[in-house]
């Protein structure tokens, strides 16, 4: 245990790296810690309420949401809202952020825009999407994308605004096109970036979810809240924001084996 510290506290530095079995150990940890504080904090004396279950209560609520109750099936519907508002922000996110961010010129003419709705918050558009598009999937999938699509494409753009003009310069001294250095010089260098950034931008879309279906919706994560709500289920409604964590933390560890794969240099660079 001395020998752990002793690591600890070598490790207590400024952009100093953390060797990969302490920084699983320190998770852990915190995960240890905040459930034993909930546990303690739900059931301490003066503090227990039906409105404040601890974890035990919220793992039985899970174990009836899954075998008895049918969750599955509304988390299999929320999965597939994600999927695919998630899919089509990043088909219209990426291709513009890149032009953005590779000339100028594009920039200027759509940054006024972008830089607007980026402010509006995505709940606003609820009565105008219901009315456009009825209460059934499309809605809260324009919800999602709407959520996430503004400030993608800023995050894109900035991110190949960051790839070395020297790179740019080089490809047109060899000859080379307009097309031929996107595809072959910015895109590639800034790939590991717009990865890491659509990786960020996930965690946002599930953010969204419970906000997309809440309104006239029959199955999905937030749907079962709502229901919950109804009949003052806390520990469901607990359950519930468990799983959007469990399946966001998910996403993400699925993102970062997709960046360590794709980009193996970057490993070989100790990056």
């Amino acid at each position: 245990m001395s020998g752990f510290r002793a690591a600890v506290w070598d490790s207590f530095d400024f952009k100093q790296p953390v060797a990969p079995g302490i920084k699983l150990m320190l998770g852990v940890t915190a995960w240890l810690a905040f459930v034993l504080a909930w546990h303690f904090a739900a059931t301490g004396e003066g503090t227990s309420s039906p409105l404040f279950p601890g974890p035990l209560q919220v793992l039985e609520s899970l174990r009836e949401l899954f075998f008895e109750r049918e969750f599955s099936a509304d988390v299999l519907a929320s999965l597939k809202r994600i999927g695919i508002s998630f899919a089509l922000a990043v088909a219209l996110a990426v291709p513009l952020g890149v032009l953005m961010g590779a000339f100028p010129l594009v920039a200027a003419f759509f940054n006024p825009l972008v830089s607007a709705f980026r402010y509006l918050p995505a709940p606003a558009f609820i009565p105008l999407l219901l009315m456009w598009l009825g209460t059934g999937d499309e809605q809260k999938i324009a919800l999602l994308v709407l959520g996430v699509v503004w400030f993608l494409i800023t995050l894109v753009s900035d991110v190949v605004r960051q790839v070395p003009t020297d790179f740019i310069e080089t490809s047109k001294t060899l000859g080379g096109s307009r097309r031929v250095i996107l595809w072959t010089v910015v895109v590639p260098a800034a790939l590991p970036g717009i990865v890491d950034t659509c990786r960020q931008m996930l965690a946002v879309s599930w953010t969204y979810l419970v906000i997309a279906e809440i309104v006239a919706a029959t199955d999905g994560i937030g749907a079962m809240m709502m229901r919950a709500r109804r009949f003052v289920y806390v520990d469901d409604i607990m359950a519930g924001i468990v799983v959007i964590g469990a399946l966001g933390l998910l996403c993400d560890l699925a993102f970062r084996g997709v960046h360590w794969l794709a980009f193996p240099y970057l490993r070989q660079r100790g990056k």
